[in-house]
């Protein structure tokens, strides 16, 4: 074997292994370990020094700190890859059939809205209204974070629930793009916004060519980027603009279509380093020093978020999806029981990295904004953990031929971790 072979095929390994639904999972748990221990060290003004270092051009508003640079500019490599998802469920994927997609997005909507309604429950009554703003935190699912735990815990379960928790995270991605696109922006400017939909549109013309040029995608991706960002909408949305001009359907005679091998090309990179830069960076709370870890432990943003993710995903997830198919014709795909559901609630109270973005977004003083991120970490952990045990627990227990109740025999056998 050549030394180009031999390169080609490490550069072929490690992209595999840096696109495995578990390694994504483990990259973004030990960025934000690292960043909670060295915030919490002896060291941790180097964490922050770090943190705030800023480059970038002032004349064009971009002297952005390192902090700002990991949460507007990679995080938006991470919603770019999100669109072109989005645009391949949408046009040819699982939420292209509306009648098997309804009942995963009623799911994720409703794991949207009672998290949502909890966290205001509980910031009303403990009477802090300065912290109503962060409703929009407990709302999010991690993506990578829940496959991730599904890969690893929910062997023997049918892969359908994969499809069916993916479908309901994508979803629940779209509304947490709206929500921050609408609650979360600032002053527009129209002018600037009107320019980054002009680029948008080149950007489509590029992608759509019969042989789509790097060297001018990545240009005109960029000035996208930075006439939204001075827009006054959030950076990261212009990623998911620029995701969904990627065609889903197979063109000029292509064996694949574009979304797949756009996504095969930048998910690497968003999986390997932009998530866990941005993690790194985003989840460096420090609890010492000061009045301690009790006095931001003990604010009633924290309770409000770790509940919205640990209760109110799994109420809103199982509690919709339990109406909707005893009320409605509606019914769960086929192999998938209302049981299912239960680990698949959890799973969706896995918030991590949107949720993190959401409590960068939700607070102007960094008290609540560090009570916010510890609610979020806290709340992922304690999900992703009773998950687990329930996904064991669920793979245990005997099935039905018919677990969908839809009087049909269940013809969906495969099982995640199965070789074929």
């Amino acid at each position: 074997m050549s030394a180009l072979s031999r390169i080609s095929t490490a550069r072929n390994r490690a992209r595999r292994w840096v696109t495995a639904e578990t390694t994504s999972g483990i990259l973004l748990m030990v960025a934000a370990a690292v960043a909670l221990l060295w915030a919490n060290s002896p060291w941790r003004d180097s964490y922050r020094a770090l943190s705030e270092i800023t480059i970038g051009p002032a004349a064009i508003h971009l002297d952005l700190s390192l902090a700002t640079w990991a949460a507007d500019g990679l995080l938006a490599v991470f919603f770019f890859v999100v669109g072109v998802e989005l645009k391949h469920e949408i046009v040819a994927g699982s939420l292209r059939n509306v009648k098997h997609a309804a009942v995963p997005v009623l799911a994720a909507v409703g794991g949207m809205v009672v998290p949502a309604l909890i966290f205001l429950t509980v910031i009303v009554f403990a009477g802090d209204r300065t912290a109503a703003h962060g409703w929009a935190i407990p709302t999010a699912t991690d993506i990578a974070f829940a496959l991730a735990v599904l890969a690893i815990f929910g062997r023997g379960l049918p892969r359908a629930l994969r499809t069916f928790l993916l479908t309901l995270a994508v979803v629940d991605d779209l509304l947490a793009i709206i929500v921050i696109a609408v609650f979360y922006t600032t002053d527009i400017n129209p002018l600037m916004l009107l320019l980054a939909l002009a680029c948008v549109a080149v950007f489509a013309v590029l992608a759509r060519m019969r042989t789509p040029r790097w060297w001018l995608l990545v240009p005109v991706a960029v000035v996208a980027w930075v006439l939204v960002h001075e827009s006054g909408v959030h950076a990261t949305i212009a990623g998911v603009l620029l995701g969904f001009t990627i065609p889903a359907r197979r063109i000029h005679g292509e064996t694949e279509s574009r979304t797949h091998r756009f996504d095969a090309a930048i998910r690497p990179f968003s999986s390997g380093v932009a998530l866990p830069i941005f993690a790194f960076f985003a989840a460096g709370v420090t609890l010492v020093g000061g009045d301690g870890a009790g006095s931001i432990l003990l604010q009633p943003v924290v309770l409000a978020i770790v509940a919205g993710l640990v209760v109110g995903k799994v109420l809103g997830v199982l509690g919709v999806t339990a109406l909707v198919t005893r009320l409605t014709p509606l019914r769960l795909p086929d192999a998938i029981g209302i049981r299912d559901l239960l680990p698949v609630g959890l799973l969706t109270g896995i918030g991590f990295t949107v949720s993190l973005l959401i409590a960068e977004l939700s607070f102007a003083d960094s008290e609540h904004t560090a009570g916010a991120k510890v609610a979020v970490l806290i709340g992922t952990v304690l999900a992703a953990t009773l998950a687990a045990i329930l996904l064991r627990w669920d793979a245990r227990k005997a099935r039905s031929a018919d677990m969908n109740d839809d009087g049909a025999a269940d013809v969906d056998t495969a099982r995640i971790g199965d070789d074929t």
